[in-house]
């Protein structure tokens, strides 16, 4: 019975001992796998001008543009193999000074630029990490934060419109209804085929562009990205409300046929149609210079078409 109770005494720790490790081994496990689990998001300076802008900061630990370029890939590709689902955000370092000193944080510390990109990758533009070299990611990154610009200023436009004087009625909704009515009768009268759609119209102080894609087969509704819509939209009512010179571009590709592109101005709420040479000179023009552009092979250069949709009521 001694030598039974001595066992007893010897194996009890072990198995205690043994049970403890088990524990922790298995809360490592679970650890890890909530991380694989969390998203993550990395800020990306995506130009030289940036970089040498956030070298300032005694803390930023880079001091070439290039390769810093690189350990953003290889950190990427890292958090891709651990099956992590990773987004990139653009940074921007003037955002970053205002984004500190408004928030009482000291720029020159990592916990406030991941703080800051926390903050951007809630409201800013982003693009998902899928592999993808950063000569392909960096343009679209690029393109999503100029959408994402040009929807908060045009937005900002209709809101600070206000009140009709005359009927009450809010300016700026009632250019977005009507904006999104004139684009869908518009995307009905184009019928089948992959579309892409450009919305330009100046402003005080830009001129704004919204760009939507959507593809409609023989039979069914058009398909759209509905951020895409909502930008689109949200431009075109800017120069509704506005009654400035907006236009609309469409080009038309279907299988087995040259793609046709049309066009339109906007008038008085409608958009009305260009005619062929109308849209010839728009399309080969440069909008920045002015100097004619050659025109491009496999297009066919065709009159706006009517998309039957009556003037909208002025506003004032």
């Amino acid at each position: 019975m001694a030598q039974q109770e001595n066992t007893k005494r010897t194996i009890k720790p072990n198995t205690k001992r043994s049970s403890k490790h088990g524990t922790t081994r298995h809360g490592t496990t679970l650890r890890r796998t909530l991380r694989r689990e969390a998203p993550s998001t990395v800020g990306l300076l995506v130009d030289a001008q940036d970089f040498a802008a956030m070298r300032r900061y005694g803390t930023f630990p880079f001091d070439d543009h290039t390769a810093y370029l690189h350990q953003v890939e290889g950190l990427l590709k890292s958090l891709a193999a651990q099956g992590m689902h990773t987004t990139v955000a653009l940074f921007d370092p003037e955002d970053y000074a205002d984004f500190c000193a408004e928030s009482g944080l000291d720029a020159d510390t990592g916990a406030s630029r991941s703080r800051f990109t926390a903050e951007i990758a809630a409201a800013g533009a982003t693009v998902a990490y899928t592999g993808q070299s950063l000569t392909d990611l960096i343009p679209l990154l690029v393109s999503r934060a100029v959408r994402q610009a040009t929807w908060e200023y045009a937005t900002l436009l209709l809101a600070d419109l206000g009140a009709c004087a005359e009927c009450g009625q809010d300016i700026g909704r009632a250019a977005f209804d009507r904006a999104s009515h004139l684009l869908t009768r518009l995307m009905e009268a184009a019928g089948p085929g992959t579309h892409h759609l450009v919305c330009s119209t100046p402003t005080e102080s830009d001129q704004l562009l919204a760009v939507l894609h959507t593809h409609r087969d023989a039979t069914g509704p058009a398909r759209l990205d509905t951020s895409e819509g909502a930008e689109f939209a949200t431009v075109l009512a800017v120069a509704i409300a506005l009654e400035t010179p907006g236009g609309v571009v469409l080009r038309t590709s279907t299988p087995d046929s040259l793609d046709r592109v049309h066009g339109w101005r906007l008038a008085y709420g409608a958009l009305a149609p260009l005619t062929a040479g109308e849209v010839f000179n728009a399309y080969c023009t440069d909008a920045e210079t002015g100097e004619p552009v050659s025109p491009e092979s496999g297009v066919e250069y065709s009159a706006g078409f009517d998309i039957g949709a009556d003037p909208a009521e002025r506003h004032h």
